[in-house]
């Protein structure tokens, strides 16, 4: 038997990446990553340009590559502008996380406006399914395209406190990585991740620091997650060294969820 074993750099250094949301936490995390490994990454923000040019400055002082764009994401237009002008900046694209979302608001479905509703998903849903057929094209003639889902941690506990619409716009997330991960292969491989408790500015927004300490002391690990760990397994995802995994949800929890 004549076995490989690629790393993360050295399949990542001739590659496109386009990360969504990466001008804060997670995104931001995975952008300097894919960025610290050889790849070239567009870093996109709806709002957090300050975020975004200090996550680009950061990989160029690393001697990195890579790009800012801008757009909503819940725009169809937006959305094509977006991949086409990655595309002509970086000759190709190779791969795609669709990390951007948001809670939005924390409210109980019975209070649930339909207007919230259709924010809430088309934030979390139908932004990363506008981005993704955008990307499928230029992902398939890639011949080694992969996408990573972030998807949360409440579409396995229902959501909590008023997060129950979020948990299902990432829910029908995590149905649309299984059915691409069907369509689109073997061209491309599609996967998603489920965090936890990721210590990052989402918490901050959403969580208190009391129900954050009583997260710490019901995980195993004893302790929440940082940016940069997630970032590594879709770093993970997206390489060589994974190139047998699809349709996969990897849960990054430090065990407090066990399936």
């Amino acid at each position: 038997m004549n076995a490989s074993n690629p790393d993360i750099t050295s399949t990542l250094s001739s590659r496109a990446a386009l990360v969504t949301g990466a001008g804060v936490g997670i995104g931001r995390a995975a952008a300097e990553v894919m960025a610290a490994a050889g790849a070239f990454v567009g870093i996109h923000y709806r709002t957090s340009r300050d975020g975004a040019e200090a996550a680009l400055a950061t990989i160029q002082e690393a001697g990195g590559t890579g790009m800012l764009l801008q757009g909503d994401l819940t725009n169809a237009d937006s959305c094509r502008s977006l991949v086409d002008q990655f595309v002509e900046k970086a000759g190709r694209l190779d791969i795609l996380v669709n990390n951007a979302g948001s809670p939005i608001e924390r409210v109980k479905m019975e209070a649930c406006s339909l207007e919230l509703w259709e924010q809430i998903l088309s934030t979390n849903l139908t932004s990363a399914f506008l981005v993704t057929q955008q990307a499928i094209p230029h992902l398939r003639a890639s011949g080694n395209g992969a996408v990573v889902n972030n998807l949360s941690l409440s579409v396995q506990t229902g959501g909590a406190n008023g997060s129950g619409p979020y948990a299902i716009a990432k829910g029908g997330l995590q149905v649309m990585t299984r059915t691409l991960a069907r369509e689109l292969a073997p061209e491309v491989r599609v996967n998603s991740i489920m965090p936890g408790v990721i210590e990052t500015r989402h918490h901050e927004e959403f969580t208190s620091p009391e129900r954050m300490a009583e997260y710490r002391q019901e995980t195993p690990l004893g302790r929440n997650g940082q940016a940069e760990e997630v970032a590594a397994v879709i770093s993970f995802l997206v390489s060589d060294a994974a190139k047998f995994v699809n349709g996969a949800t990897l849960d990054i929890n430090g065990g407090r969820f066990l399936r």
